[in-house]
């Protein structure tokens, strides 16, 4: 059995629920029942659905591709000088627009 470290005895209300703290509020957590009648609470994060490009197809093969290129890509200096150099002119009239 792994180390379980923090360990409470909490009592289920009237209700159902029982309280965690202040420090789990609003997080999401997710429940497993487990066969012996163990309950396990793990906090997840969710992922909204705008969002899901970023784990789902096209997205995570383009992320796939970019942490490939940063394995084989070797690392090197960057010449500040040309990157000032490729750096679009700020007028007045830009300055205060959003972009």
């Amino acid at each position: 059995m792994p180390f379980v470290s923090g360990a409470e005895i909490k009592v289920v209300g009237k209700s159902g629920q029982i309280s965690l703290g202040k420090g789990y509020a609003g997080k999401t957590l997710r429940v497993e029942r487990n066969q012996d009648g163990s309950i396990v609470l793990t906090a997840v994060a969710m992922i909204p659905e705008a969002q899901l490009w970023t784990v789902e197809e096209p997205g995570r093969s383009r992320i796939a591709q970019g942490l490939h290129w940063a394995v084989t890509t070797p690392a090197k200096e960057t010449d500040i000088d040309a990157l000032v150099g490729r750096r679009p002119r700020v007028t007045r009239a830009s300055r205060g627009r959003k972009r």
